[in-house]
């Protein structure tokens, strides 16, 4: 893309994967934008053809699936998608920041080999739920528990407007494990589509961002075996804040492109 006097020399490689994600967006997702703010539905099939592409594990490893290219990749590719519809860069940017980034920042090996793949390839969808109904920016008081019961955790209570909750497959959800412990209370747990007790309540309607599909989670004895805390128990701050400068970043492409 030439834009006069807008030379900032990012490389061979950034530059060639800001034509190849223009061309794509432009001739795959472009012409479905006026239709997708009309429906509210996302183009589905739009998942695995970013996965073909590598654009879902832009921060990720080679080894792990990845295209191992970092963030400066990651926000050209987020503005460019953002240029032909800012509904598929926010549920794109949902899914490989805030949900696949986290994973590989700070899953186990366990938790990378068996969730990264089918995230990268566009096989699953993900997510990350932290907001809730009485609980937004301000993290310490959201009221959804976690108490340990032999080998699980047992989740009770909502998510709200959750960027690609009502598909995803894979969600970083926040909990408190410990009412009294504040900030030092909350934990990181990786949930899976089909967990007996988790459900989504609704899909929700907006104003903007039409077709990227937004949700209230439920979580009714939800159990979720120990295996799937992300990070350490009582560190899901550490994990949320560690990675909010790095979800800025990549986000303000979408602004950009839009």
């Amino acid at each position: 893309m030439n834009l006069p006097g807008l030379q900032f020399d990012l490389g061979e490689d950034i530059d060639a994967l800001r034509d190849a994600v223009q061309t794509f967006a432009q001739a795959e997702i472009a012409p479905l934008a006026a239709e997708m703010d009309k429906t509210d539905q996302f183009p589905m099939h739009l998942w695995r053809k970013m996965g073909d592409m590598g654009l879902l594990g832009l921060t990720v490893e080679e080894e792990l699936g990845g295209s191992g290219m970092g963030y400066l990749a990651h926000m050209v590719a987020m503005e460019e998608i953002s240029r032909a519809s800012a509904s598929v860069a926010l549920s794109y940017g949902a899914h490989s920041n805030l949900c696949v980034n986290q994973i590989r920042r700070n899953g186990n090996d366990w938790q990378r080999k068996t969730f990264l793949p089918k995230l990268i390839s566009g096989e699953h969808i993900g997510a990350l739920a932290m907001s809730e109904p009485g609980a937004g920016s301000d993290v310490v008081s959201m009221q959804l528990r976690a108490d340990k019961k032999g080998d699980k955790y047992v989740l009770n209570g909502n998510k709200m407007w959750i960027t690609n909750g009502p598909d995803a497959d894979v969600l970083v959800v926040y909990a408190k494990t410990d009412l009294a412990a504040g900030p030092h209370g909350i934990t990181a747990f990786l949930i899976e589509k089909g967990f007996k007790g988790y459900s989504i309540a609704q899909k929700l309607d907006k104003l903007g961002m039409r077709g990227s599909h937004t949700g209230e989670l439920v979580f009714e004895d939800c159990e979720v075996p120990e295996t799937h805390v992300l990070g350490k128990v009582g560190r899901g701050v550490n994990v949320l804040m560690s990675g909010l400068d790095f979800e800025r970043a990549v986000l303000s492409g979408g602004p950009l492109g839009i």
